[in-house]
């Protein structure tokens, strides 16, 4: 049986963690078949820790974000949330489909998830507005997603969720359909807003680089059924700028990092090549 815990430690939190995660399966019934897409996760996010998520293709990575947001449910296991008693909500989602709400502006959209939270519109706006500026996109509050680049609308997105002040913010390949320059300097400006508030962050990517420039800690997960094959400590000194780590450390961790996913991207008859 599955459960799911929000652990009430108050607002002067002493513990490590943020997200303990034990034991923890999900299958899917896929017409005859049962689908098992995790498999005995075993796997404590610290509080203030960013956390990268990378594997092949189909191996959970996402199924683990969804059900950490509450959006599906684990088939066994545990899950226990360490929740401060302030009224920040417990988590944001940004997922790597744009989903900004075409008919808003871009300060309505970024403010949408304090007014549903009864925020004063003085008070929302005047968070927005900051958040904005923190994203770079300050001067086009006022404008409709539809007046803006693919990258504006997902800095957008990125706005909104960091405007809800969220105590975990998880982030499902975000930047994934951006163009590589423009992923750059979002990344570069989720690095600097991170360095100063510290949030608890899971970020899902197929991209070792990616994980690399942003983690604290890389979790590698195997091919379905999914589970954590090695977790990778990222020693890149803080803070961190994206364009300022192309040394030998980083070189080292790309090569640890591809040398325990390569085998699982492979085909299973590649696979028996490769033993």
């Amino acid at each position: 049986m599955a459960t799911l815990l929000e652990n009430d430690i108050g607002s002067q939190a002493t513990q490590s963690w943020s997200v303990d995660i034990r034991n923890l399966t999900k299958s899917f019934r896929l017409k005859q078949s049962n689908v098992i897409a995790l498999q005995q996760i075993d796997l404590q996010i610290q509080r203030g820790e960013f956390l990268c998520v990378v594997g092949p293709s189909g191996c959970g990575k996402t199924t683990l974000l969804n059900i950490l947001g509450g959006l599906e449910t684990p088939t066994s296991g545990s899950i226990d949330f360490a929740k401060t008693t302030d009224n920040r909500p417990l988590r944001s989602i940004v997922f790597q489909e744009q989903g900004v709400f075409p008919w808003m502006t871009v300060l309505e959209n970024t403010a949408f998830g304090l007014r549903v939270r009864g925020i004063a519109r003085e008070e929302r706006h005047a968070v927005a507005r900051r958040i904005l500026k923190d994203v770079g996109i300050a001067e086009f509050e006022a404008a409709y997603p539809r007046q803006l680049s693919g990258g504006m609308r997902q800095r957008v997105n990125l706005a909104r969720a960091l405007a809800n002040d969220p105590q975990i913010l998880l982030m499902d390949e975000p930047f994934a359909n951006l163009d590589e320059q423009t992923k750059l300097i979002i990344q570069d400006d989720l690095l600097h807003i991170w360095e100063r508030d510290r949030k608890t962050v899971l970020f899902i990517t197929h991209s070792v680089d990616e994980a690399i420039r942003l983690a604290d800690r890389i979790i590698v997960m195997t091919a379905r059924p999914g589970r954590i094959k090695t977790e990778i400590k990222v020693t890149l000194p803080r803070p961190r700028s994206v364009f300022d780590i192309q040394n030998d450390v980083y070189v080292d961790l790309r090569n640890a990092v591809w040398d325990a996913l390569k085998y699982e991207i492979l085909t299973p008859e590649n696979r028996r090549l490769a033993s």
